[in-house]
């Protein structure tokens, strides 16, 4: 079949614009690679930077592309070492020039070969082909000129050839051509102009038919504004209408190709006044245009000031201005009405295509244009503005099976009804054209709705493929059928191809019309944006935008340079990472500030505040009589809460906007893909909060260690309860399970160190405690007043920093006890019992040295003039009891703290409680002991006494000697018992030993005996499997003699005290679970007792008086 001299489909015009373009694409990404490599010194090819090769280098360059080897041996005489090494270095960059080299060939034969078929172009009419040829004609130019930017690129070309003719004894055979390139085109826009002047007819028909679409892109704001341009709600009846255009592709399509054609064929500048306009409007536009990533090339450099004064600026400011409303009209009309997206889809593609232009327009300009006034080139709101384009691309991907329902419907019950008229109706149609127009026919009918539906997946690339070369053929001069003669059907075929993208390529179209890729190369600038959008309250709800275009990144690779894509990645990583971590942090930073507002506030609260308030309501009549002298009056806490008029910020309000903006964008997506890696931005907040509320928790306590000042208990959970309100309000912002925050922070603080290996507040109480309180009751300035169940500072000298009362009372033990959970309380415990445990260690020591008095005195308490006399032996005497009453001064803290924890515990799981409680009071008298410990061990953690102390058991049990057998062991604690009996008289010469009815107990905490003595001898005993009962039988019988002893004494030094020592032994057995009344009036008559509670109660009425 004839189609004259060329067939146009051998030619294959199609085919090889689809290629080129691709591999086009893929040398600029390895050019640019190069030329960033060696503009880095770190990554710049090592013999470019080595001092023994420089002289080597500067040679080369000089004579290039002349090769002499011969006359230059000392210069070329390092080469010579490294020749191996630096063939197999730069032989990927020598050969990146000479794929450079054959794509040049490659295009300059295509383009020749379109000149000779004589193409008709039309942007309206031929889309694909135009585009194509424009873009390869765009690519190329870019091309030469990137690669006459890479500065060492005769280096490395000469350096590589050099090394290949020692080797090999001649030069590269691709050499000659490939130095000559490079010398031809070390000016490239002048010499392409020389190159492009045969193909001036094809490129200037191809660009002045931009004229249909080139104006309606650049229109000002205000045109747009007034058109009401991307608006579906501007006319509700046309609402349902389909969006149609003749030139619907060229709608989104990008501007940069106008001025660079135009620059290749200048000539027609002059002689078509459409050209002129056109090339006005582009030079208007942009000052400096894209040529790849961030290589720009500056069009009008002289002319700079005039064209950005004039109207370049302010005209894409205004822009994005109008962008921002439209954008955001059409987004909130798509999320409530997905159904548009059908359609309306045009609009959608072409409000991105226009937002991704103006912003890159902005990220150009912005980077390369030194001017005093900037205004123009920085935007507070290009956050939004991106934001809306993340919006609507989300739409589109969430939807798109409604719009693939839609277009299904479209084509093959509009468009190929329509195009099989068309066909119908040519007067001309051969029979290749025929085929391929009943295959589209063919293809369009046997659409259907159900293949959606089933999930069928559907691909066009063939039909637009073959609409592609049917542009071609019918494109040459001399066709059969003349594209040029039928504009409607290639109209027409452009719409339905449209439409077949809008079944089986969204996403391609996304990135098509969207992709903002080119961020990754101005990071500068992009991380500049991102602070300030978090500076500007009102923007940072669109802040989400930022980490999103991270997702972008990995479409700018290519499969030419595999090698960028980790570097790539990692980039889009590090910065995805950086952006969550910032919002996060930025959100909890203004939730720690409300936190502290609020504790503030709830600190006015506090009973400690009132007293002045009270005290201000009984002196107010005198306060009267004093005049303005008097203080002002306090305000009451709630007073921030009146409010005038609505006007009135407070800093609260504040604070709580900025935080309910940036929730806003931090709860916007559950999670985004990166480069494989899902990031969860919630859990960025999650983490944050929780290193936040464990240090802010530590930091209330105010541990001073220095002056040894620490924060009440009750102080401190007043401000964490109001610091967990606020917390717990964030679920009203961000979908975040806050319980889990709080379980993970207060659960290790119950513990000793938190996960980091910092002290937790379990630690700074039980250390204070410890190290403060109790070691000033050792020392005689605090006594345990049993009737306030507190500790209770004694007047002294030196007066203490703080009130022991205050710290130890029922409240306080109580909030003590609901910070630090049963964990932390089990620690406190058990920090308690070590100290039991060295004190009795050293009453072990103590026994030792006794041991053979006491063993008689064991013997001989029914003698008393033999007792008296070994009594005198005995050494240590008033050691034993002072460490005995640090063990009931100890034992009688943790008996408080217990006591808390069991009311603590009864209010948050009452059932469990009183089930333990059950279970313990309820152990059979013939349960073997360990099973009978691990109730007692279930109990004590819920805050119930027990008989035997399980901790205590633990930790006695731990200090056994290897030395001693256990025998020994087991008379050692009953001797402990003997030494602690018979040494309890000599309390009654000391004159603190008073009893004091009022606090129901003595001023020197001997009191605490009675607990120390039980408690001590219930687990010494249950560590030996002795019978405790016998023991503490045994021990009531000598302290009892050791006591009715002192009644005979005469002397009234000795006996001072002695009615309130007597007590003791009746608190004994009241604390004791294993001794009653009965068998202590067989020790000792209990009218002894009556007369001494009488005489101590006399005695403290007469003191009083």
């Amino acid at each position: 079949m004839s189609r004259g001299v060329i067939q146009p489909s051998q030619q294959k015009l199609a085919e090889k614009l689809t290629i080129l373009n691709d591999r086009g694409i893929g040398m600029l990404t390895r050019v640019y690679n190069i030329k960033k490599a060696c503009g880095d010194p770190k990554a710049k090819p090592s013999y470019l930077v080595d001092k023994n090769l420089e002289s080597a280098v500067k040679f080369i360059v000089r004579k290039f592309p002349a090769v002499e080897t011969r006359n230059n041996n000392q210069q070329l005489a390092q080469l010579q070492k490294e020749k191996s090494e630096i063939l197999k270095n730069l032989a990927l960059y020598y050969f990146t020039f000479v794929d450079v080299m054959e794509f040049k060939d490659h295009v300059c034969e295509l383009l020749n070969t379109i000149d000779a078929c004589q193409v008709f172009f039309d942007i309206t009419v031929n889309f694909d082909l135009t585009r194509n040829y424009l873009d390869l004609v765009v690519t190329y130019t870019t091309l030469m000129m990137l690669l006459s930017r890479i500065e060492e690129r005769k280096a490395i070309i000469g350096l590589y050839n050099y090394a290949h003719e020692m080797t090999h004894g001649a030069s590269d055979r691709e050499y000659p051509r490939l130095g000559q390139m490079i010398v031809d085109y070390e000016n490239p826009l002048k010499k392409m102009m020389e190159e492009f002047v045969p193909h001036a007819k094809s490129l200037s028909d191809a660009l002045i038919s931009l004229q249909m679409v080139y104006p309606r892109r650049n229109l000002s704001a205000d045109q747009w504004r007034n058109a009401q341009l991307l608006s579906l709600i501007s006319a509700p009846s046309t609402m349902l209408n389909p969006a149609q255009s003749d030139t619907v592709y060229s709608t989104y399509l990008s501007l940069s190709v106008s001025p660079v054609g135009f620059i290749l064929c200048h000539a027609v500048l002059n002689s078509d006044a459409a050209a002129l306009s056109l090339w006005k409007l582009a030079l208007q536009s942009s000052s400096c245009l894209c040529l790849f990533r961030d290589e720009v090339f500056h069009i009008h450099k002289a002319a700079e000031d005039l064209f950005v004064n004039i109207r370049g600026g302010s005209m894409h400011r205004e822009r994005r201005k109008f962008l921002r409303s439209a954008l955001k009209e059409l987004a909130t009309v798509l999320a409530d009405q997905p159904g548009l997206l059908g359609p309306k889809a045009l609009f959608v593609f072409m409000a991105l295509s226009f937002a991704r232009d103006e912003i890159i327009w902005l990220l150009r300009h912005a980077d390369n244009i030194q001017k005093k006034s900037t205004d123009d080139f920085i935007d507070k709101h290009i956050a939004e503005l991106i934001f809306y384009m993340e919006e609507l691309r989300a739409h589109v991907r969430k939807y798109g099976p409604v719009m693939q329902r839609y277009y299904v419907q479209y084509l093959s019950g509009f468009d190929a009804v329509v195009l099989n008229e068309l066909v119908q109706n040519l007067s001309v149609c051969p029979e290749d054209e025929s085929i391929i127009m009943s295959s589209f026919v063919n293809t369009m009918t046997s659409l259907s709705v159900k293949q959606v539906e089933d999930g069928d997946v559907f691909d066009f690339r063939g039909m637009r493929l073959d609409w592609f070369r049917l542009q071609a053929y019918t494109s040459v001069s001399k066709a059969s059928l003349g594209i040029a003669d039928h504009r409607e059907l290639g109209k027409m075929m452009n719409t339905i191809i449209f439409h077949t993208k809008m079944v089986d390529s969204l996403v391609e179209m996304l990135v098509e019309t969207s992709d903002l890729s080119i961020f990754c190369f101005y990071s500068r600038a992009f991380e500049k944006m991102f602070q300030q959008c978090l500076e500007l309250p009102s923007q940072s709800r669109h802040s989400i935008c930022f980490p999103l275009l991270c997702t972008h990144f990995m479409s700018c690779t290519h499969e030419l340079c595999p090698e960028e894509r980790h570097h790539i990645g990692d980039r889009s990583l590090s910065l995805c990472n950086m952006f969550l971590d910032e919002m996060a942090k930025q959100a909890r930073n203004l939730i720690t500030d409300i936190c502290t507002e609020q504790c503030t506030l709830s600190d006015q609260l506090l009973p400690k505040h009132c007293a002045k308030t009270i005290s201000q309501a009984v002196n107010k009549k005198s306060k009267k009589a004093t005049g303005k002298k008097g203080e002002p009056e306090r305000e009451k806490p709630g007073v921030e809460s009146m409010r005038k008029n609505r006007l009135l910020v407070t800093n609260l309000d504040k604070l709580h906007t900025a935080l309910s903006e940036l929730c806003f964008s931090i709860n916007y997506v559950p999670n985004m893909v990166v480069w494989e890696h899902t990031f969860t931005p919630r859990e960025y907040l999650t983490s944050h909060l929780e290193i936040r509320f464990t240090k802010s928790i530590v930091g209330m306590t105010m541990y001073n260690q220095a002056t040894q000042e620490i924060a009440k208990p009750s102080e401190l959970l007043t401000s964490v309860r109001a610091y967990m309100t606020v917390l717990q309000s964030i679920e009203n912002y961000v979908t975040i399970d806050i319980t889990r925050v709080f379980n993970n922070v207060l659960l290790q603080q119950t513990q000793h160190l938190d996960s980091h290996g910092e002290p937790t507040i379990t630690s700074l109480y039980t250390n204070w405690y410890l190290e403060t309180l109790l070691r000033q009751v050792s020392n005689g300035h605090i006594a345990y007043f049993p009737a306030m169940k507190a500790f209770v500072n004694l007047p002294t000298e030196n007066e203490l920093t703080f009130n022991a009362e205050e710290y130890s009372d029922i409240s306080e033990m109580r909030s003590l006890s609901e910070l630090l959970g049963p964990y932390g309380m089990k620690f406190l415990s058990e920090s308690l019992m070590w100290h039991i445990s060295s004190q009795v260690a050293e009453l072990k020591k103590l026994v030792v040295d006794n041991v053979e008095v006491l063993t008689q005195m064991r013997t001989s308490f029914d003698k008393p003039d033999h007792m008296a006399a070994l009594f005198k032996k005995l050494t240590s005497v008033d050691s034993v009891l002072k460490r005995m009453t640090i063990i009931g001064v100890i034992l009688s803290f943790r008996s408080l703290a217990q006591e808390a924890l069991r009311d603590v515990l009864s209010c948050h799981i009452p059932f469990l409680v009183s089930s333990v409680e059950d279970f313990k009071d309820h152990i059979p008298r013939e349960t073997d002991m360990k099973v009978a410990m691990n109730v007692y061990e279930l109990s004590s953690a819920a805050g119930l006494p027990c008989e035997i102390d399980p901790a205590l058991v633990v930790a006695l049990s731990s200090q056994k000697s290897e030395n001693i057998s256990p025998e020994e062991e087991y008379k050692i604690a009953c001797l402990l018992m003997v030494f602690v009996a018979v040494s309890m008289p000599t309390l009654a010469s000391n004159v603190m030993s008073q009893y004091s009815p009022a606090i129901e107990g003595h001023c020197n905490n001997i009191h605490c005996l009675a607990k120390a003595i039980n408690q001590i001898a219930a687990a010494l005993f249950t560590i030996h499997k002795g019978s405790i009962e016998d023991r503490l039988k045994e021990f009531l019988a000598l302290a009892s003699s050791s006591l009715l002893k002192i009644g005979q004494e005469t002397d009234k030094m000795t006996t001072r005290n002695r009615e309130s020592v007597y007590l003791l032994l009746d608190m004994i057995v009241q604390e004791s679970p294993f001794l009653t009344m009965d068998l202590l009036e067989s020790c000792f008559p209990y009218v002894l007792l009556r007369n001494a509670y009488h005489a101590v109660y006399k005695q403290s009425i007469s003191a009083n008086a």
